[in-house]
């Protein structure tokens, strides 16, 4: 049987598109054996490894208020980040409870950035939400993870897409899933703020060139999410229609591409 990987990229709120692509695949019979996540596309990618719907996510999604997420830290300077990150810790354990990542219905790993030795971690080992809430560390905003010796950030920071972990899945099919898209157009009337989120993006968009360069991968799926926001929690049924939209679209393509990867290992197992 041909084994089909998933790789479901950092976005922030843009990420919910990555829920409306996994109920196109499951509607049209395309069951991932394997998913990476980063950032956004962790917390996506752990809630469906664990046997969660994509319909009981968009549940939470449409349910979540910002105030969710928001415990300010006081003296932020003299912390690690603007949040204290109680309040996302509290959600990701609701969501997947104390499973460790043997525990996963489907094999599941993550990346973060460990601005200790500068290099990408693949967390695929111990708790699932602890792993995910270091995926998803957004650098000043939440705390980071301390692993050991690692100080672990969002792993957008060094490889917005995932691939990096195929390797160790040998996976035959690799679908993409980048929800930032194309770097908008700069808008040079901005402030201060908009013009540090849009380093932010440009720096992403880049690393994502290389490493998409670099990195196999059989389809790289692209939801329209237009100049939605990846930092602002809303428009998020907007993110999961067109990452829904952008699924059913590539259907075809991926159901080819399994094909061809089945004659090809029938090919080589008659040889």
């Amino acid at each position: 049987m041909v084994k089909i990987c998933f790789a479901l990229g950092a976005g922030g709120a843009r990420g919910v598109a990555h829920v409306g692509f996994l109920q196109a695949m499951e509607e049209n019979g395309i069951k991932p054996d394997f998913i990476a996540g980063c950032s956004m596309g962790s917390v996506v990618g752990a809630c469906y490894a664990s046997g969660m719907k994509p319909n009981e996510m968009m549940e939470v999604v449409d349910d979540l208020k910002l105030l969710q997420l928001l415990d300010a830290s006081f003296f932020p300077f003299n912390k690690k980040s603007f949040l204290k990150s109680s309040k996302i810790k509290k959600m990701l354990e609701e969501l997947l409870g104390d499973k460790t990542f043997a525990d996963l219905d489907i094999p599941f790993e993550c990346i973060a950035g460990d601005i200790v030795s500068g290099e990408v971690t693949i967390l695929r080992e111990g708790n699932v939400a602890e792993a995910v809430r270091a995926s998803s560390a957004i650098p000043m905003v939440f705390s980071p993870v301390e692993v050991g010796d690692k100080v672990l950030v969002d792993g957008g920071i060094y490889m917005p897409i995932p691939l990096i972990c195929v390797k160790d899945f040998h996976a035959d099919v690799v679908i993409a899933v980048d929800v930032l898209g194309p770097l908008p157009e700069y808008k040079r009337d901005k402030g201060l703020i908009n013009h540090v989120l849009r380093s932010i993006d440009a720096n992403s968009a880049y690393l994502r060139r290389r490493q998409l360069k670099r990195y196999r991968h059989d389809l790289l799926v692209c939801p329209r999410l237009g100049d939605m926001s990846q930092f602002k929690i809303e428009n998020l049924r907007f993110a999961y229609e067109e990452g829904y939209k952008a699924g059913i679209a590539n259907v075809d393509k991926i159901k080819k591409i399994i094909e061809k990867k089945q004659s090809e290992k029938l090919m080589h197992s008659n040889r």
